[in-house]
């Protein structure tokens, strides 16, 4: 019996892979540290990947 292989997860197109992005919002704080916030890409949600389509063999459109 062959042994299937889950398919590879495909890099997000969105984000090219690079999911998540630390964005400084200006100024520092009390203690001298830069203010940031974190962004996650809103199409894989930070993951860096995306499910890969389903591909059929042998059936044709």
């Amino acid at each position: 019996m062959a042994q299937h292989t889950p398919p590879a997860p495909r890099i997000c197109p969105a984000c090219d892979g690079i999911a998540s992005a630390a964005v400084t919002i200006g100024g520092r704080d009390a203690r001298g540290h830069l203010r940031i916030i974190t962004v996650d890409c809103p199409a894989c949600r930070g993951a860096g990947t995306v499910p890969a389509r389903s591909v059929r063999e042998g059936i044709r459109a």
